[in-house]
């Protein structure tokens, strides 16, 4: 039995259009500046808002205090519950509405 590809790339762009969205779900303790979504890092004890940013445009993301960081919102849901970037993917295609495969 072959296996399927993750359509990585497309789960991606279709979550991207929805970022802000995504974002206020998850970390719904942040808040809008500009271009960027600013909040507490829910996986340690953060005690303010500040070095944990998602670019709301790119869906780029990083934790500035640790290091951690991702490409797109795939990597982020990963980080966030600490699942695999596959698994990520295909919970964030459910998400949005997009088929998870090629």
């Amino acid at each position: 039995m072959r296996r399927r590809r993750i359509a990585f790339a497309r789960i991606a762009s279709a979550a991207a259009v929805h970022t802000e969205d995504i974002v206020r779900r998850w970390l719904p303790d942040g808040r809008r500046e500009g271009a960027e979504w600013v909040c507490r890092n829910p996986l340690r004890s953060d005690r303010r808002a500040g070095s944990f940013k998602v670019n709301l445009r790119t869906g780029k993301w990083g934790d500035f205090a640790t290091g951690n960081a991702g490409g797109d919102l795939i990597s982020l849901a990963a980080f966030l519950q600490s699942i695999s970037q596959a698994e990520a993917a295909v919970a964030v295609a459910g998400m949005v509405g997009v088929d998870a495969y090629e």
